[in-house]
């Protein structure tokens, strides 16, 4: 009895010792699970945290590189096109410009690249495209012109003489050499040869080539038939013929379009628009040249250009004269006053005019608006050839253009959709074949 009570103690009751040991291994046991437990929990967490950050960091670079590339083809469209003034008459959603440009040159004739002419910081027009411009060499051009005789001299200008050549083709062409003594004359060269190579247009004279061998320079333009609408205007005779109210009118649009497309597409300011340098074609159709004062729009300083203004007496807007502050409404002068030659057959200089009547805008301006009045200035060789009505819109288009105050001229799109109308009309009255020209006139090639 006392063994079996003695064996179960025994059996029943264990050593502190191993008690102690068997509950510490069982919390150990316990422990383990339980972190292992939450070990397993606490995984999945932290993986879910990685891919959702991951994933948001790669939404932000694809967000940053999408941001980048939208900006940079903003940048690429503001360049391309041009900013519409904001100010003045028609406004037509089809066209925009910048008003005010400047920009540098540094690039040599030397730097030539796909028959164009490059370099420096000298900027690309809005609408540049290279037109396969074919270079010559200077033999080729004493041959065309039968080694420059001047016999085949077609102008004579104070940077350059204009003979009439053929080319080995059979082409008939104008072939200008500029002077060797002029340091104007290797910047207009380098400026038409990159400004037309470029530009398209039919109311552009246009370049067919040009020569940089060695120390000559001379470009080659078509040939032009009818001369200069100064010979026109201010020298007719056997030679040149008068104009009559119905060309005057499309010589006036021919040139607006013109100007119109390098103010709107181009974003070039001519500087030197004048009768000498308005081309007529066989047709009498005008064409703009003389390219090398002009100035491209690329860079703005204050909305303004700074630069050296010219000596084209009469043609100059106020402003330029006085400041040397050149903007596209500087080109809307010029036009303005050639705009008044057209309708009075007179310069824009005379002194051999009575007192008051020298210079044509001060003369003009105040008739301009007066309906009585504007009939006495009008060229007596259109004397009759016109409506009433047709003239007034004439004169009022011209007092708008050669306003004083800049801000007070209209935009060239704007004289453009004035000047359609009145074509239109006296075509339709007086020519069949007015759908050709409307056709043709429409719009410049780009």
């Amino acid at each position: 009895m006392d063994d079996s009570s003695s064996k179960t103690s025994s059996a029943t009751s264990m050593p502190p010792e191993l008690g102690y040991d068997h509950m510490h291994s069982r919390f150990h046991s316990n422990t383990s699970r339980s972190h292992l437990h939450s070990t397993t929990n606490i995984l999945p967490l932290n993986s879910i945290i990685v891919i959702v950050v991951s994933i948001v960091s790669l939404l932000l670079i694809l967000a940053g590189f999408l941001i980048i590339v939208m900006l940079r083809r903003l940048k690429s469209v503001r360049k391309s096109g041009s900013c519409k003034e904001s100010n003045g008459g028609i406004h037509n959603p089809s066209f925009s410009f910048v008003a005010h440009t400047v920009i540098y040159f540094n690039s040599s004739p030397a730097d030539v690249k796909a028959n164009c002419l490059y370099g420096g910081s000298m900027r690309k027009p809005a609408i540049s495209r290279c037109r396969g411009v074919q270079v010559f060499t200077y033999k080729e051009l004493e041959l065309a012109t039968d080694n420059f005789s001047e016999a085949n001299v077609i102008g004579n200008g104070g940077s350059s003489i204009v003979y009439k050549g053929v080319l080995v083709d059979g082409t008939v062409a104008a072939i200008k050499k500029l002077h060797r003594d002029r340091k104007q004359g290797e910047r207009s060269f380098r400026m038409e040869v990159d400004l037309l190579s470029r530009l398209d247009s039919p109311f552009l004279v246009e370049l067919l080539g040009y020569c940089a061998d060695q120390h000559h320079r001379l470009l080659i333009f078509e040939f032009m038939p009818n001369g200069t609408l100064q010979q026109h205007l201010h020298h007719p005779g056997n030679e040149y013929q008068l104009l009559d109210w119905g060309s005057r009118l499309r010589i006036a649009l021919d040139c607006a379009r013109a100007l119109e497309f390098l103010h709107e597409h181009a974003t070039v300011i001519h500087r030197d628009f004048k009768c000498t340098n308005v081309l007529l074609d066989q047709h009498l159709r005008a064409k703009v040249s003389d390219f090398g004062l002009a100035k491209m729009g690329s860079d703005k300083i204050n909305g303004q250009i700074s630069t050296r203004t010219l000596r084209s007496t009469g043609y100059i807007a106020p402003e330029y004269s006085s400041t040397g502050k050149l903007t596209t409404k500087s080109d809307v002068y010029s036009y303005g006053v050639v705009l008044l030659q057209l309708l009075t057959g007179r310069v824009p200089v005379d002194i051999k005019r009575p007192p008051g009547e020298h210079v044509l805008v001060s003369w003009a301006l105040p008739r301009l608006t007066n309906r009585d009045k504007v009939e006495e200035m009008v060229d007596p060789a259109i004397q009759g050839q016109y409506t009433k009505k047709d003239l007034v819109q004439v004169a009022a288009i011209a007092a708008m253009c050669v306003q004083p105050e800049a801000d007070y001229r209209p935009l060239m799109v704007d004289v453009v959709q004035s000047l359609i109308p009145l074509v239109k009309n006296f075509s339709s009255v007086k020519s069949p074949g007015f759908s050709r020209f409307n056709r043709r006139s429409t719009s410049p090639k780009s």
